[in-house]
């Protein structure tokens, strides 16, 4: 598995580095709101960008993974992505 290194650059974008075969680096924004609907304040949205990440790569490799997005973006590709991520 892959290791998934979170910073977190201010409140809403998050530096995301992914350290498998291949290292990729990530810019991700999360607004707020959205954080606080996926996790009803449970986790910190630092932890939240890292489950969306674990999600992610179960179904694509780090290399195809988008290098800068808002996490909303990802419900765009998975539909299964909030409602799982917010089971968790």
């Amino acid at each position: 598995m892959a290791d998934i290194e979170v910073i977190a650059l201010d409140e809403t974008q998050f530096q995301v580095t992914v350290i498998d075969r291949q290292t990729t680096s990530h810019h991700v924004t999360v607004k707020s709101t959205y954080a606080l609907q996926l996790t009803q304040g449970k986790i910190s949205t630092a932890e939240l960008v890292k489950q969306s990440f674990i999600f992610l790569l179960q179904r694509e490799p780090n290399t195809s993974i988008l290098r800068n997005f808002d996490l909303s973006v990802i419900a765009h590709y998975f539909p299964e992505y909030e409602q799982t991520i917010q089971h968790q």
